[in-house]
């Protein structure tokens, strides 16, 4: 579902965010529209295993996409990590997410389950996902089941493997880095080539390959640090569409051609994938898409709005790992291209988390009811404050709470109760808070209409607050759409079977269909003000 603020914590700050993504996808789609009137009829080239030049292309133009082929990973990992795929899926833990692109709801082809940092969230296409949070030392978790701790566990696992992986590529990628300058600037100066290698060549293997500068070592840490993985599944033979790799000729597509959003900056992507045995099949009847098996899952890599590059299709097979290096998923698209068998992955990231934790929303809460205060003689509360800086901050909390947390929370609403039921303590606090902040929002509202409010203090607090009131209408407005519009049964359940005894959030649900939560005597009185204000 689609939020008020930032791409991954939110943010409440009317609507510039929503502008910015609009303007963002609009641009993608031009530039999605050029490149497809540059290609024409005819498909760009791309380079499978099967083509001579293909290593050389990797090497020269994709460098920073590393395989780890699946005999290299220990064989104990990948049985703990297989059975957790197969544990998440015995228990329906694996669910199509509804994204919205450019103003449409679409449900995803793949199922998808995020675990990780407790608190931690993700957000991507305008879905925020809540980690199943994975046992972390000091935690105290309680999970459905002893097995659905057995599956986290081993994802926990697998995520201290790929971060150890990833901290060695970056290692050899930087030592041969160098290794390249320092023979550019050797030949460069005409000097003796292979002397200077082989000098070169001395010099490297005489440094330890575990020492690395402090300041290095930090980089490394924020680079591969995984804080959540995104695990997927798809059975390609269940769907009855799949879309067709638009560019290079390269047939079904699980995962459309995109970066990975929300990360942190020039931070590594770990992937582990698990394809489950081949489906019997002639595979003389289909179709042979140039160099690539259709019935192999791939990824595909494009330099991203390129059409000089040829693209790259790497097979996967089970147990196969790929990571994206450094700056790969800023400068190349990628791609998941669809086999017959049905496929796990596990996308293990560094998520820009700043605003995306409940640490995060719950400081922000903190500050907005600094602004509320109870008479120590009776039960009324009061604004300590009309400061315009004050509320327009409180007002944006406000946004950001609702729709970016407490929304995107309860309309997945009943998924997380499968895994554990770690979430709903601290979102029913979090509601709470909302509630205060409604009757904030109601005191500005109050204080506006007082006839001791001079005309010039009702213009500074109108002109702050109408925006963010009309934001919070409007969101209200376009959820109730999509929810009304959602026709998957489980969305529909998830939204109307609000979890736990008390109904408070199913008022959230009616005060949306009815579009405001602002008295109508006050709104009129607001919609006034702001029109005597226009007129001025």
């Amino acid at each position: 579902m689609r939020g008020a603020g930032c791409m991954c914590g939110g943010g409440g700050g009317g609507g510039s965010s929503s502008m910015k993504r609009s303007a963002g996808e609009t641009d993608q789609q031009a530039k999605k529209q050029k490149l497809l009137e540059e290609i024409g009829e005819s498909w760009l080239p791309y380079l499978t295993p099967r083509d001579s030049e293909f290593h050389q292309l990797w090497k020269t133009k994709y460098s920073k996409l590393i395989l780890r082929t699946s005999d290299t990973v220990p064989k104990g990992l990948h049985q703990v990590v297989q059975d957790a795929f197969l544990t998440l899926q015995k228990h329906g833990c694996l669910f199509q997410d509804l994204i919205r692109i450019k103003g449409k709801d679409f449900l995803t082809p793949v199922s998808r389950i995020l675990i990780g940092n407790p608190g931690c969230t993700y957000k991507y296409l305008n879905t925020r996902l809540f980690t199943v949070p994975w046992p972390v030392e000091g935690s105290k978790i309680k999970y459905c089941n002893p097995e659905m701790f057995d599956a986290c566990k081993a994802l926990m696992k697998l995520n201290d493997y790929l971060h150890n992986e990833a901290v060695q590529a970056l290692k050899e990628q930087s030592l041969s880095e160098t290794k390249e300058t320092k023979d550019a600037a050797v030949t460069n100066k005409e000097q003796d080539f292979s002397t200077c290698v082989e000098g070169e060549r001395t010099i490297l293997e005489d440094q330890s390959s575990s020492y690395v500068p402090r300041a290095d070592r930090i980089n490394l840490k924020n680079k591969t640090s995984y804080n959540l993985t995104l695990l997927n599944y798809m059975d390609p033979l269940q769907m009855l569409y799949l879309k067709q790799e638009p560019y290079f000729g390269m047939g079904n597509m699980a995962v459309s051609w995109h970066h990975d959003e929300n990360l942190v900056e020039r931070s590594t992507v770990a992937v582990y994938s698990y394809s489950c045995k081949d489906p019997v099949i002639n595979r003389n009847q289909q179709e042979d898409l140039r160099g690539r098996d259709p019935a192999v899952w791939h990824v595909g890599l494009k330099v991203a709005w390129d059409i000089k590059t040829p693209g790259l299709a790497l097979p996967l097979h089970p147990g196969d790992c790929y990571f994206m290096l450094d700056d790969l998923n800023m400068t190349h698209q990628h791609c998941v291209l669809a086999g017959w068998p049905p496929r796990f992955s596990s996308t293990h990231r560094v998520a820009e988390c700043s605003r995306g934790t409940l640490e995060y929303i719950f400081k922000q809460c903190e500050t907005a009811l600094q602004n509320l205060q109870a008479d120590s003689e009776s039960v009324a509360l009061s604004l300590k404050s009309l400061e315009v800086t004050i509320v327009k901050e409180v007002e944006g909390i406000h946004n950001e709470v609702e729709f970016e947390w407490l929304r995107q929370f309860w309309f997945q609403g009943k998924r997380y109760r499968k895994c554990t039921d770690w979430w709903f303590e601290p979102m029913a606090k979090l509601e709470e808070f909302w509630k205060k902040m409604e009757i904030m929002t109601s005191l500005v509202l109050t204080e506006v209409g007082k006839e001791e409010c001079t005309m010039e203090q009702r213009n500074e607090i109108v002109s702050c607050f109408l925006p963010f009131l009309t934001e919070r209408q409007e969101l209200r407005k376009e959820w109730t759409a999509s929810v009304t519009s959602c026709k998957t049964q489980y969305l529909d359940s998830a939204i109307l079977q609000v979890p736990g005894a008390n109904p408070s959030w199913q008022r959230v649900y009616q005060m949306s269909r009815s579009q405001s939560a602002i008295p109508t005597g006050r709104m009129m009185i607001l919609t006034c003000l702001s029109h005597m204000i226009l007129k001025k």
